[in-house]
């Protein structure tokens, strides 16, 4: 199946010289959404992971149900004031400006092989940034996923070292 059919262009969203990736489409297909995660899990399997983190908001459409797809657990990795219990953070650098992500800290187990699942991987920050909180919680990385790679900008080339596959690569 060519994911590529159910991704909508959006030219100048949310501002002028953007090509918003709209994965609305995608998850609008039952058929190429149950693909789209079935081909996550598949790659997830043999990354061998043992739970599944996403960060907020849009990778948890993805991540959750990865994570029940093969009976694991899942982790998300949140803004500011959205976990309950005692965090962890990180900040890191936006393309303007800087941002901050917070997981529990007791959310991974030392050892623990995680994959990090997200929509999409343009310049590489906040899963750089997901990565860096499993690692302060001694967890190991085993490998990120994500359905789109923005070939043009530095994030695939950034995050290659986590073993990363991205469904569509544009």
């Amino acid at each position: 199946m060519n994911l590529k059919d159910y991704i909508a262009i959006v030219e100048g969203f949310p501002k002028e010289g953007i090509s918003f990736k709209d994965i609305t489409p995608l998850m609008e297909n039952g058929e190429a959404y149950r693909y789209t995660i079935d081909e996550m899990a598949r790659l997830a399997t043999e990354m061998g992971a043992q739970i599944i983190v996403s960060p907020e908001s849009r990778g948890f459409l993805f991540g959750c149900p990865v994570a029940t797809k093969l009976g694991l657990g899942f982790v998300p990795v949140r803004k500011k004031g959205k976990l309950p219990r005692a965090t962890k953070s990180i900040k890191y650098d936006l393309e303007y400006g800087q941002d901050e992500l917070f997981i529990h800290a007791d959310a991974i187990k030392p050892g623990q092989k995680v994959v990090i699942i997200d929509d999409i991987v343009a310049i590489g920050g906040t899963l750089n940034a997901a990565a860096k909180l499993v690692q302060s919680l001694q967890g190991e990385v085993v490998g990120m996923i994500a359905l789109i790679g923005l070939k043009d900008l530095p994030g695939l080339k950034l995050l290659a070292k986590y073993n990363l596959k991205a469904l569509i690569v544009d």
